[in-house]
């Protein structure tokens, strides 16, 4: 998946972000949301470019910072915040992890996949920074929305999850919005 999802060409990527955009939108699932939580694509990750200057005040759109004991916060993001490499090489805002949101407070997380199944099972990196961040959501809280963002490609016949594991609410791609819960 890793090297079908680089080898898409840069047209192939935008393309697939503004239906990705047009999806969600078309979808309501960011209708009255105000912490919208995406990512910084890497590595041929859907991009959200489309989505991030989509909407409009009062919502914000964040990006995820590492935090202490693998967990995630979220900065406010806009073109005019400057952005430094982590230490995977990802690039997050400059800004204070005391400034920054924790996961609870967001109402919508785009989440980036590998590969995922209908059964809302989802496939990271295999750094589980998501899945430690929305554990909580393991315990019977349904906010924030978390829906995977990534091509119709990486939809795979099933996965198997593991104890924590944090399924995805719904998935957009490039084809339409499937809400899974």
């Amino acid at each position: 998946m890793k090297a079908r999802r680089a080898g898409l060409s840069a047209t192939q990527r935008v393309r697939s972000a503004q239906a990705v955009a047009t999806h969600l939108f078309d979808s309501q699932v960011l209708d009255g949301a105000r912490l919208v939580a995406g990512y910084w694509a890497v590595g041929g990750e859907l991009p959200l470019h489309a989505v991030a200057t989509r909407l409009i005040a009062p919502a914000r759109y964040l990006l995820p910072r590492l935090a202490a004991e693998g967990q995630l916060r979220f900065a406010p993001w806009s073109a005019t915040v400057e952005l430094l490499p982590n230490r995977y090489g990802v690039p997050e805002p400059d800004i204070a992890l005391a400034d920054c949101l924790a996961p609870e407070q967001l109402d919508v997380v785009l989440l980036p996949m590998l590969a995922f199944d209908i059964n809302g099972n989802r496939l990271g990196m295999g750094g589980g920074w998501y899945d430690r961040s929305f554990a909580f959501r393991l315990h019977g809280q349904s906010a924030p929305a978390l829906i995977g963002v990534g091509y119709a490609f990486q939809q795979v016949e099933a996965l198997t999850a593991q104890a924590w594991d944090v399924p995805l609410d719904a998935v957009v791609t490039e084809r339409g919005f499937t809400r899974l819960r």
